[in-house]
């Protein structure tokens, strides 16, 4: 099993200066980079204090920096609000820069209030992500880039610089609905796995993944699929429940407000399923990974069964959940 952090820059109630915020995220980095870990995936979000962190391309430049064995993840970039062309040349060029140790992963996003400020209308998100996305990889695999599409057309581009992996950086898209996924597999991509559907409602789709990735030609048993799960780590059961509470707490007030959800009410599905259901005791069900050190090696082993964990995208809810995370459960995978 492999094990990457999915790096959220998250300033709840934006009690210490934000420098704090970067200072302590990268430190957290360093140790990842002397621990084991394969990766660190780095989380874009715009216009909101649950994870300050704009630019994943400028972060991941500092983060190559200062780091030696670690690969640099995006988780992801959100490629429906780029010019794909720009899009392309900045992660190559963070490919070169970081000694060939990019992991590209692309999304769609969801928030209105990105999308309106940034002038994509929201029913196109789909189709403009999409095509970003076949545009990257095009530029980066041919010399020069001829392109005519719905929403860019480009004649003879030189895209430089050309990223340092051959043919290009691994590439992942984000993929939560089943649209997506069946898109994905079709296409042949991987697929990332997001941190707020249910263990159960993860294996059911990474089953049928594998299952229209076969239908479409498209080989599955090499493919590394990061799977983000929130966890939450204690010396006792009770504190690593009130961890992951809160947790979940924040997630629901920050993540899928009412306004988020407006814009699009199937994202929100996940989240609520109906009226009696609890959002915050559905992460506490089935979503998040809690417990003693102890407990959550068992889990883990568990949901390697369940629903085929091979590499797990943690998303620590504390800064003691990464410390016992690293010290106690992750020598025991490696």
């Amino acid at each position: 099993m492999k094990f990457g952090v999915l790096q959220f820059f998250s300033w709840p109630g934006r009690r210490n200066p934000l420098e704090v915020v970067y200072e302590r995220a990268l430190a957290r980095v360093d140790t990842m980079d002397r621990t084991g870990y394969d990766a660190v995936w780095l989380a874009e979000h715009h216009f909101t204090d649950y994870s300050v962190c704009p630019s994943v391309h400028l972060m991941g430049m500092h983060i190559a920096s200062r780091t030696q064995n670690l690969r640099i993840g995006t988780a992801v970039s959100l490629a429906a609000l780029y010019h794909p062309l720009r899009l392309a040349e900045e992660v190559a060029l963070l490919d070169v820069l970081s000694g060939g140790r990019v992991n590209w992963g692309a999304g769609r996003g969801f928030d209105p209030v990105e999308f309106e400020a940034f002038g994509i209308p929201p029913e196109e998100s789909s189709e403009r992500f999409r095509e970003a996305v076949e545009i990257v990889v095009a530029a980066w695999s041919n010399e020069r880039l001829d392109w005519q599409g719905k929403h860019w057309s480009f004649k003879n581009v030189e895209v430089l610089p050309k990223p340092r992996q051959a043919p290009h950086p691994p590439v992942w898209v984000a993929a939560s609905s089943l649209p997506a996924i069946d898109w994905a597999a079709q296409q042949g991509y991987t697929i990332m796995m997001d941190p707020h559907s249910t263990h159960s409602d993860i294996a059911h789709k990474h089953n049928l993944y594998r299952e229209t990735l076969e239908s479409h030609g498209h080989g599955s048993e090499t493919r590394e699929i990061p799977m983000a799960r929130f966890i939450a780590l204690a010396d006792s059961e009770a504190k690593a429940e009130e961890i992951a509470r809160q947790g979940a707490a924040f997630t629901v007030g920050s993540y899928f407000n009412p306004s988020k959800a407006a814009g699009f009410p199937k994202k929100a599905d996940r989240f609520v399923v109906d009226d009696q259901v609890d959002p915050i005791q559905r992460y506490l069900d089935g979503v998040a990974i809690y417990g003693t050190p102890e407990k959550v090696i068992d889990q883990l082993h568990a949901l390697h069964e369940e629903m085929a964990l091979n590499y797990l995208l943690c998303a620590p809810l504390s800064h003691e959940s990464f410390e016992l995370f690293t010290e106690r459960v992750l020598p025991k995978f490696l």
